[in-house]
């Protein structure tokens, strides 16, 4: 009975602190967004979202901007353009019905926030099957509070949100041996995106290696393969040659000596360059031990000493030391939660105090590790510091309301100033009807991304459902913010001295009139007059500049 109520007792506290984390997580996102701060990968998966709630499954104007076939063919985007061929992400299909019920950016938010806490949830049961209570708990909380998970979950919503669920869903199903589920979060997994085979594989590795399940492991190596290889070369080619003509190039590049390459291609430059392969390895040092020692800090440098961790890590490990510049060794970035789990996963077996060999020998015959009270305070102020740096790094600036986006020089909007200038811009916006084609700045994309064409500045044409062009009715911008920030950041400044011509451009060619401006937001629309006071408080907001 004392041991019923315990147990009743701890699953209360594993679902208060689950809840305590999603509601956190959810609001800060929420605030992000309400805020103008979420950006345009939000808005691509928006649309995406909303083309499948409409029948036309992974269509997005927004990402047709991005592809090869705009960027370096010089075509115009469309807007039947399936983003399949840029990123094979049939699993967001899963999420449809919650999408179709509640069609919004805000559900995109609090599905992420979900992925978070859910996957959280899962691994403290993962523990749990190996370890006692209050170390279980204690992994959790270090998974709630680790740098590399929540920095890529206060970001916009994106697939990779969904890796951790799956990984630590499949891992549990392995340990209660149910293989149906297993095989189902398998192709889950694949379906996430077409790279998720690099970190399935890692586990697959692991079965093998460990000789736990060496033969559902070996399988769960060659369906990840066989997939990523068949995906790669095959489906996503239907859709467009990004793949080979730009994500290939753009992260592989210094392997290559043409333009154009298959997954299969890139490989095979890789074998056939064991120097450079070596080298690019190794490279940069620093880079890839402050990587990793993200990674482990929130479990107290435990992964470092798990083989576990290192085989189901290596692989997405392996990927992102192998690209150019080591561009994912970034624990901000949504690539980090491919590696998350293999590190996890791997804290909890050596708690289990597990080698390989002693898996074979049985696991009743193992005693667990046990945490000392020394070690218990070091691990207690790794995972306080690493809860620390996240304010601080201000992941996607998040904490903008807190902290400032720039020190030197000091660049701060303070709360208050930011719901005011929301305020703002949701009055400009409301004025864009539902079905109007427009192109925004990218902080309003977001939140009028849920329509069929939709383009980001300073694009302002595309190619309809009959394949004839179109220029958008509406232009949105938020100048305001773009002269506030230019001051510390390069990419603003870049983007202020070009809307601004190129606003003044439209206005003069008669194209477009301004029918509403408010201290640098603007809103244009085809073929009407200019409202005088707009045009007013345009030509204000630029004398500023003179001055």
């Amino acid at each position: 009975m004392i041991l019923s109520w315990r147990k009743e007792a701890d699953l209360r506290r594993v679902g208060a602190i689950a809840t305590a984390f999603f509601l956190i997580i959810a609001g800060l996102l929420l605030h992000r967004y309400f805020t103008y701060y979420a950006s345009y990968d939000q808005g691509i998966f928006n649309q995406v979202f909303w083309n499948n709630a409409h029948g036309n499954f992974f269509q997005s104007t927004l990402s047709s901007q991005l592809s090869t076939d705009v960027i370096h063919a010089g075509e115009l985007p469309r807007v039947d353009y399936r983003r399949l061929g840029q990123h094979f992400t049939p699993a967001l299909l899963l999420w449809w019905p919650i999408y179709r019920l509640l069609p919004s950016p805000v559900t995109l938010s609090v599905l992420q926030a979900a992925f978070a806490a859910i996957a959280g949830l899962l691994l403290y049961f993962l523990a749990r099957k190996h370890l006692e209570h209050r170390l279980s708990l204690a992994i959790m909380v270090s998974f709630y509070g680790a740098i590399a998970v929540l920095n890529p979950y206060l970001a916009n919503f994106h697939d990779l949100g969904q890796i951790p669920l799956f990984i630590f869903g499949l891992l549990l199903a392995m340990e209660y041996r149910r293989w149906a589920i297993f095989g189902l979060l398998c192709l889950a997994i694949l379906a996430v995106r077409e790279d998720s085979a690099i970190p399935l594989f890692g586990v697959g590795a692991y079965l093998l290696a460990s000789r736990r399940h060496p033969a559902i492991g070996a399988a769960v190596c060659a369906l990840s393969v066989g997939y990523f290889v068949l995906v790669t070369n095959v489906f996503m080619p239907i859709f467009s040659d990004d793949i080979s003509k730009r994500f290939m190039i753009e992260e592989f590049g210094q392997y290559l000596d043409s333009e154009e390459a298959s997954t299969l291609e890139v490989l095979w430059a890789m074998v056939s360059q064991p120097g450079l392969l070596l080298r690019e390895l190794v490279t940069p040092l620093d880079g890839t031990l402050e990587y990793l020692a993200g990674h482990w800090l929130p479990l107290a440098f435990i992964p470092a000493l798990s083989p576990t961790a290192w085989i189901m890590a290596g692989p997405p490990l392996l990927k992102m030391t192998l690209t150019e510049s080591n561009s994912g060794l970034n624990t901000s970035i949504r690539y980090a939660l491919n590696v998350v789990p293999g590190m996890f996963y791997g804290a909890i077996i050596w708690w289990r105090g597990q080698g390989f060999r002693r898996f074979g020998q049985g696991l009743e015959k193992v005693t667990p590790r046990s945490p000392s009270r020394t070690f218990r305070r070091v691990w207690r102020v790794c995972l306080i510091i690493s809860l620390v740096l996240v304010p601080f790094t201000n992941p996607s600036r998040t904490f903008s309301f807190a902290l400032p986006d720039s020190y030197q020089p000091l660049v701060y909007v303070p709360l208050p100033q930011q719901w005011q200038r929301a305020g703002e811009i949701n009055q400009l916006l409301a004025q864009i009807p539902a079905e109007a084609s427009v192109t925004a700045s990218t902080y309003l994309v977001p939140h009028i991304s849920g329509r069929r064409a939709i383009l980001r500045m300073p694009r302002i044409e595309y190619l309809n459902d009959g394949g004839t062009a179109e220029t958008v009715q509406f232009i949105a911008a938020d100048l305001g913010r773009l002269r506030r920030y230019q001051v510390a950041f390069g990419r603003d400044r870049d983007r202020y001295n070009t809307f601004v011509p190129f606003i003044n451009g439209l206005l003069d060619s008669g194209q477009y009139g301004l029918v509403d401006a408010r201290d640098g937001l603007v809103l244009l629309q085809r073929h009407v007059p200019s409202v005088p006071a707009a045009l007013t408080d345009w030509q204000t907001f630029l004398s500023a500049d003179a001055t």
